[in-house]
């Protein structure tokens, strides 16, 4: 007799793991760290970053990498809306403060548009809207990768002295936290991969257990630091505000640009998916290395637009789902998305969106159609 799984209803609007964050925010607002306390859950977090980064080094395939360099021009598309596209959108956020936007609350937003992309959310959506699923594999994974360095880099360049200045210092930090270990996973790939692969549940688990301690130990700092005196519910109506016009921009961008550039439906629907949206677990590190105590407000924007986008990519995948394919596309798509499909597949009991590394989104119980 299998043992029950507690589980959050399908038609309820937001995932369980959102739920776990908020209620880790809520946890750091009523019960903050402070002194030696404070001390010990920064060495802890610093030490959970390093292991995400290093559990995603070890878990990634340079297979499917390989397989998907042919996509060149689908994959440097999707590198334009995360990294050029998306942080312009950022900038131009400079013309709302102070009407919509506090100058903290849009340093937030800005990090935000400099994040990676997801993967496993990616994959999930372009699988139910009969997208080119191969292909948001290998875009999610040169995201990932390229964040790495771009988002640090794009964040000294364009945040200065929000994210504390690019000194030698917060580069050895950067190093030391995120590329580092990175490789080390990389090279111990061959020897871990077997262990990996059997206990993905446990690792997941691991993974989203660090993430929450990310989070909790940035909004700790910010709760004795005084930042959340600064946020207002009218600001924050303000910045829903803004993200929504942000999400509702990129997702025409990402969708009629590739087709004035030549790419078929499938190749669009890839390029919608993982062009569009950004990755909570990449930045919520990123942030703590980068913006240190005020690391609480710097991801607050990415927390709210990430459910965002789950919720209204999850309403176009499904509509998308419904259309017929265009004749062009025929059966050598449908074969390509039933490959895709099997390559994406999750284990009995996983959510589409469950973590299989550190830059695999939270995961986003999607309703039993969807998933």
């Amino acid at each position: 007799m299998s043992r029950p799984t507690l589980k959050v209803p399908s038609w309820l609007p937001i995932d369980a793991y959102i739920l776990a964050i908020i209620g880790t925010v809520v946890l750091a607002v009523l019960l903050p760290v402070s002194g030696t306390g404070a001390e010990v859950a920064g060495g802890a977090s610093t030490g959970a970053v390093a292991l995400l980064f290093f559990l995603y080094g070890a878990r990634l395939s340079t297979r499917e990498t390989l397989d998907g360099l042919k996509h060149w021009r689908l994959h440097l598309t999707v590198l334009a809306c995360t990294f050029a596209v998306f942080p312009l959108l950022g900038l131009a956020s400079r013309g709302l403060v102070p009407y919509l936007l506090t100058p903290q609350l849009q340093e937030g937003f800005l990090f935000l548009c400099l994040v990676p992309s997801t993967i496993q959310s990616s994959i999930a959506f372009t699988s139910i809207a009969r997208g080119n699923v191969p292909a948001a594999i290998c875009a999610g994974s040169f995201s990932s990768l390229a964040g790495i360095l771009l988002t640090p880099l794009l964040a000294a360049l364009l945040l200065g002295g929000g994210a504390g200045g690019f000194s030698a210092h917060s580069l050895v930090q950067i190093v030391l936290q995120l590329l580092v270990p990175f490789l080390a996973g990389q090279l111990l790939r061959r020897r871990l991969g077997g262990f990996l692969g059997r206990h993905r549940t446990l690792l997941g688990y691991v993974d989203r257990g660090s993430i929450l301690l990310v989070v909790y130990t940035a909004f700790s700092e910010g709760m004795v630091a005084g930042v959340w005196h600064q946020v207002t519910p009218l600001r924050l109506g303000g910045l829903l505000v803004a993200e929504a016009v942000l999400l509702a921009l990129m997702l025409l961008v990402s969708w009629y640009g590739p087709k004035r550039m030549g790419f078929g439906r499938a190749d669009r629907t890839a390029i919608q998916f993982a062009g569009s949206k950004k990755s909570l677990a990449a930045g919520l590190p990123m942030a703590s290395v980068l913006f240190g105590a005020h690391a609480s407000l710097a991801v607050l924007p990415l927390m709210l637009f990430h459910q965002m986008q789950l919720m209204v990519c999850a309403v176009i995948a499904k509509q998308r789902s419904r259309e017929p394919l265009p004749e062009d596309q025929g059966s050598g798509a449908a074969e390509e998305v039933s490959r895709g499909r099997d390559r994406a597949a999750e284990p009995a009991g996983r959510t589409a969106d469950a973590p299989a590394g550190p830059f695999a989104d939270a995961p986003a119980d999607l309703p039993a159609e969807g998933r």
